[in-house]
């Protein structure tokens, strides 16, 4: 089975070494090349690879950006993507698009046929290809099943129903689950548009629960409110937000 493949990255000498590595590798046809974003983005809709090598940072638009415009693109056939960079700092947001691989520059031969094996599977089963968000969003569901990061020198996929509870620290979130805690670099605003809000609910400017482990609302004796979670964890609810603490306690 012959995969008709694209490779892009803005360094000549870097697809010239890719080339050379993919010759050893008889299901790879390897149908253009190109140096910017605008150029990935015509090939692929011209050429329509299944598999496309792509270098994150290119001129113009980064390796994400043209995911994100190929798939927006009804007219575009979406390949499989494995991204080529020498930073590792993108591998989670790799993974969380439902990327084949991520090469971390200079990558092995071995490496490579790795990522190639991979790609193969992939293109066996057509319903697991191309790049996605996350799983739900195969099914039409706009929001996170899990939540993809590095967490002392792994990379974790974890399940948003895991999630106790996620409190704000400065310039970081610390998630909670019923055994560990994890402090990720996000804001609180971008990780509740991620989040189902029929499972969760932001109850304070730095705190948002999960409802399914929530067991009653306090009021204390000094008029403030705390969500008391099953576990017996308290979470601070400002007055501000206590409306929609109410709305959902009308609902349910």
């Amino acid at each position: 089975m012959m995969i008709h493949t694209a490779l892009a990255d803005d360094e000549v000498l870097a697809r010239q070494k890719l080339r050379q590595f993919l010759r050893d590798e008889p299901e790879i046809d390897i149908v253009g090349e190109c140096a910017t974003a605008t150029e990935t983005i015509e090939l692929v809709r011209s050429a329509r690879p299944e598999l496309l090598f792509l270098d994150v940072r290119m001129p113009g638009m980064d390796g994400f950006d043209v995911v994100s415009t190929l798939a927006a693109s009804k007219d575009i056939y979406m390949p499989s993507i494995i991204f080529t960079t020498a930073h590792d700092q993108y591998a989670v947001r790799a993974f969380e698009i439902n990327a084949v691989d991520y090469l971390l520059k200079p990558f092995t031969c071995e490496r490579l046929r790795s990522a190639v094996h991979r790609a193969l599977e992939r293109t066996k089963a057509p319903e697991a290809r191309g790049p996605q968000r996350n799983e739900s969003s195969r099914n039409g569901d706009p929001y996170s099943t899990r939540i993809v990061f590095k967490s002392r020198g792994r990379i974790l996929f974890l399940p948003v129903s895991d999630i106790r509870w996620i409190g704000a620290e400065e310039n970081y979130v610390r998630i909670r689950t019923e055994t560990e805690t994890h402090l990720l670099r996000e804001t609180m605003a971008r990780l509740e548009q991620r989040l189902n809000p029929e499972m969760f609910l932001r109850v304070h400017r730095a705190s948002i629960v999960n409802l399914q482990f929530v067991k009653e609302v306090r009021s204390e004796t000094n008029g403030d409110f705390t969500v008391a979670l099953v576990d017996g964890q308290k979470v601070p609810m400002s007055r501000s937000y206590r409306s929609r603490v109410s709305e959902w306690l009308v609902r349910s």
